[in-house]
């Protein structure tokens, strides 16, 4: 028996990258996927046909998780389809480093509307099908929320939000039985980091340098943190914001 099995999960920004191998592990551990994206159809119907391909059961639904209206016809139809909710990953995020002469009001507002508003918004509307057995959600945050690198600081704030927001909203929800964690990855090689050019050259070099295990991450390294929070194995595990960085600190 999988440790998902019957369950109903949303991943948002699930159509690549960190989100999509989420989706990808917790469909291989038996639970129906939506698989939530912005813009980028392609990718999420390529996740849905993989899950699907392998005998498991996923449907794509467009939503700006920023859009209060947007974030309730995401989960309406996931009421449609599947009847319930019991996991919530909030993946959905952007990030873009920027020195402070150049930070703008659009860039601060486009990071904190979508990594933080986006977040609330769509663990507000989460909890609503949450059953009477209450459900996980797992926020996804970064190191940068306390290593807060140069350049990043609009970024790692938003991030230390979702920390905070984590613990706030696991001690708000608990006696619904819904918990609340957070992952926090560090340096992890997706499409993303590619167009940045972070998981590159001599930038990719300097964090392998400073990481104890010696490489960058992949999102296989991240997925299997999600299926734990998800599932039972963690039922007495709320408010917690687990690293995954290889050791960098």
């Amino acid at each position: 028996m999988n440790k998902l099995d019957g369950k109903i999960a949303v991943v948002t920004g699930a159509s690549k990258g960190i989100g999509a191998a989420i989706a990808l592990h917790l469909a291989a551990e038996g639970a129906a996927v939506v698989v939530n994206y912005a813009s980028s159809t392609e990718g999420a119907d390529r996740v849905v046909d993989e899950i699907n391909s392998a005998g498991g059961k996923a449907i794509a639904v467009q939503a700006d998780v920023s859009k209060r209206a947007e974030v309730e016809q995401l989960f309406a139809k996931t009421q449609q389809v599947f009847g319930s909710l019991d996991i919530l990953v909030n993946n959905a995020g952007m990030y873009e480093n920027v020195p402070l002469e150049d930070i703008t009001e659009e860039h601060f507002h486009k990071h904190f509307d979508l990594n933080v508003l986006g977040l609330i918004l769509t663990s507000q509307q989460g909890v609503k099908y949450f059953g009477s057995e209450g459900g996980s959600i797992i926020n996804i945050s970064s190191l940068v929320s306390t290593l807060a690198p140069a350049t990043s600081s609009v970024y790692s704030a938003t991030k230390a939000a979702v920390d905070a927001v984590t613990k706030s909203l696991a001690k708000e929800l608990g006696s619904r039985n819904i918990r609340v964690n957070s992952i926090n990855p560090g340096v992890v090689e997706t499409e993303g980091t590619h167009t940045a050019g972070i998981s590159l050259g001599n930038f990719r070099g300097q964090v392998e340098a400073q990481t104890p295990l010696g490489r960058i991450g992949q999102p296989q390294d991240i997925a299997p943190a999600a299926v734990f929070f998800a599932s039972s194995d963690s039922a007495w595990i709320t408010g917690e914001t687990l690293y995954i960085t290889g050791g960098l600190r």
